[in-house]
Parts: C-alpha cells; sequence; structure tokens
C-alpha cells in the first residue's frame, strides 16, 4: 500500500520547499542531489511502456460481487486503514502553503479583494471590521447574485448559475446557527484523514475569523482527529461525512465556504458518482471561493504497479486492503468541476520523479493540481 500514497514517499523533502514545477532535472548525473523532481519530461519509449502495463494490469476485471462489496463496505475498509496505521501514516502536508496561498492568512481577504477589483464588475461598498477580522460587502455593478442560506441538501438547490440574484453580495455570512457561523473565512478539507492538512492550516493561519471544518468517511479518522490534542473546537469542526451521500447535508448552509480542499481523495470513490460530489459541493462555495485538488494523473507509478485482477473499471482499481484509486487526465477534472459551473483558474500535470537518495531508487509519479472558482456573476447566455 505504501506505494499508492504520496506522503508514505517522502512527499515532502528534507530541503526548503521549492514550488510545484520549479525544480528541474538538467543533469541527469545529478539525480540523487534532491528528493524531487519537476515535469520531467517522459521518452516515447516509457509512454509507450506506461500504456502496455496499463493495458496488461486491466484486462481481468474485479468480479461484479467484489465490486459490490468493495463499494458496500469501504466504510469498513478505510476504518481498518485508520485503526492500523492511526497518525503514523502520512505526513503533515506543509506543502500546501506553497502550492495553495489562499490557505494563507495574509491571503484571507486581499485574495478576495483582488479578484473582486479583477473581476471589473464588482465594486467594493463597504469595508465591515469586526473583532472576526474584514468582512467585504460589493455591489455588483452588471449582474446580481444571491447568497443564499439553504442546507445543501434542500430539495429544491439549483445549480449555481441558475440562482436568482439581488442588489447586494454579502460575502461574510454571519447566518447563526451553525459551527463556525462568526468567521469571516471558513475552509472545508473533504477526506481529512487524520489531519495531516488541518493541523498545518490551524497552525500557520493564525487568522482570528478563520474555520475550519474537516470531514472524512472512516469515522476512526475523524475520532482520531478531534482526540488530538491540537484539536481546537472554537477554530475547527470536524465530522463524518460520505462526500456520495446525496441525502445526508453538510453542517453549514450553501454559499458560505471560502475555499474547499480535495487532496488525494476524489480519486478514491466510483467514478459514476464524481460529478454529483463535485456539484453539491460548489453549492458550498461563496461567490469567487475556490476549491484546490491535487490527486492521482494518469500513470502514475501506483497505477503502473497494480497487478493483473485489482483493476474495478477503466483506470479504477482496488489495492490490497480494499480502498480504492482512480487515475484522472486534466480533461476529465476540467469536465468534472466546469459542469458544476465554475471556472478554472489552475489545471496542471507535473510528471515528477522522486528519488530514494539512500536507496538510489527512482520513482516516477504523475500528479495534477486545480484551482477552479465559483464565478462572481452567473455564465447565464
Amino acid at each position: 500500500m505504501a506505494d499508492s500514497c504520496p506522503e508514505s514517499v517522502s512527499a515532502t523533502t528534507r530541503d526548503k520547499r521549492v514550488q510545484f514545477g520549479n525544480r528541474f532535472l538538467n543533469d541527469p548525473a545529478r539525480v540523487f542531489q534532491h528528493n524531487a523532481w519537476d515535469n520531467v519530461e517522459w521518452s516515447e519509449e516509457q509512454e509507450a511502456e506506461a500504456e502496455r502495463r496499463v493495458r496488461e494490469n486491466s484486462a481481468q476485471r474485479v468480479p461484479p460481487e467484489k465490486q459490490v462489496d468493495y463499494e458496500v463496505n469501504a466504510h469498513k475498509y478505510w476504518n481498518n486503514f485508520y485503526k492500523i496505521h492511526e497518525n503514523g501514516f502520512f505526513k503533515d502536508r506543509h506543502w500546501l502553503f506553497t502550492e495553495f496561498p489562499e490557505l494563507t492568512p495574509n491571503q484571507n481577504k486581499s485574495n478576495l479583494k483582488n479578484l473582486l477589483l479583477k473581476d471589473g464588475d464588482f465594486e467594493i461598498i463597504e469595508h465591515r471590521n469586526s473583532g472576526n477580522g474584514l468582512g467585504l460587502i460589493v455591489s455588483n455593478t452588471q449582474e446580481q447574485h444571491k447568497a443564499s442560506s439553504h442546507s445543501v441538501d434542500d430539495k429544491e438547490q439549483k445549480h449555481p448559475i441558475e440562482e436568482t440574484t439581488q442588489n447586494t453580495c454579502h460575502l461574510d455570512i454571519n447566518t447563526d446557527g451553525f459551527p463556525g457561523s462568526s468567521a469571516t473565512y471558513r475552509i472545508l478539507e473533504v477526506g481529512c484523514g487524520v489531519g495531516n492538512t488541518v493541523f498545518p492550516i490551524l497552525h500557520t493561519n493564525n487568522d482570528p475569523g478563520l474555520f475550519v471544518y474537516c470531514c472524512d468517511f472512516s469515522t476512526t479518522a475523524v475520532d482520531l482527529v478531534q482526540t488530538n490534542s491540537e484539536y481546537d473546537p472554537s477554530r475547527c469542526f470536524a465530522f463524518v461525512h460520505d462526500l456520495c451521500d446525496e441525502e445526508k447535508s453538510y453542517p453549514m448552509p450553501r454559499e458560505s465556504l471560502d475555499v474547499i480542499i480535495l487532496i488525494f481523495v476524489l480519486s478514491s470513490i466510483v467514478p459514476d458518482k464524481m460529478q454529483n460530489a463535485i456539484t453539491r459541493l460548489s453549492y458550498l462555495l461563496k461567490p469567487g471561493g475556490m476549491i484546490l485538488l491535487r490527486d492521482y494523473g494518469r500513470y502514475d507509478m501506483a497505477q503502473l504497479r497494480f497487478k493483473t485482477g485489482r483493476c474495478l473499471s477503466e483506470n479504477f482499481y482496488v489495492r490490497g486492503d480494499g480502498t480504492r484509486v482512480y487515475f484522472f487526465t486534466q480533461d476529465e477534472l476540467d469536465t468534472l468541476f466546469t459542469t458544476a459551473g465554475l471556472e478554472k483558474v489552475q489545471n496542471m500535470v507535473d510528471h515528477r520523479l522522486q528519488v530514494n537518495r539512500g536507496k538510489q531508487l527512482t520513482m516516477y509519479r504523475v500528479w495534477i493540481q486545480c484551482k477552479y472558482r465559483k464565478p462572481f456573476s452567473p455564465n447565464i447566455s
């Protein structure tokens, strides 16, 4: 299992973090000088060999009855994973703040203000200062947008681009009755595991208006977050949630979140359920809010290492412990997000070469990193 989870293979280096896509291997003789190299070009032979290996390990599919078991009992497999590994398997993701500056305290309000001004269709009409931070009220000078406080499981929920609008968009929702209701900047991580993203965010971002939500499919994982000595209920709310459950609502109202984080989690669900999951998450974003994603790309080392008989469907596999993983292309992710009404800010793929300097081993990883934003004005043609 260790070869299929990026944090378990030194995804963060001992060197000072260099931004994703900025460390290039120009001299093969220097390959073991660093732990990782970005955007390593694949030869035609390497690409052809990857295609061959995928065809080979996909030829025999998992029997239908076993596929049903992996779906119905998915929570049991993930609970068992965290019972075995607890908080000792993954590393804290401190690289997040280099790749996603939206998570740092200096970015919270300045990014939002800059995006509004850059968009050109909005005018900031009031700066509201409070003990919880800076709230912005903006006026849409062309098309007007409505910030709804309905729960995301509202049976009458509409696609973001179909919502009705009104004169003023309050981006600092202060609706009472839900955790973090008084916060001015709200982050949700879906698939939080044992907190390897959440706790670094809470350590790094000291914005008094920040509130972090985190959820996971596994009750064992959420228990480990809640019992961690660094868990602070005044700044964080951890809860159990199935990303694919269309009946259970999230604990915050729609259009209340600034950032949603998906780190190696979307790939763990059945491909047919991905679109509805992303669309439901899009309802939670404020206008200008972003989904930040990092996940497995097609022909990643983990995909090539699967043995025959582990393939569930095209590019979707089950590991030996019963957990599942999908390997994306950029176009597939772009379709998921844009269909949900979001606009592309970033969608990049990195053929990364990781090395084990001690054992003199090389490992070719393929990861995709995305940022998609909820538009400030509906895309109505």
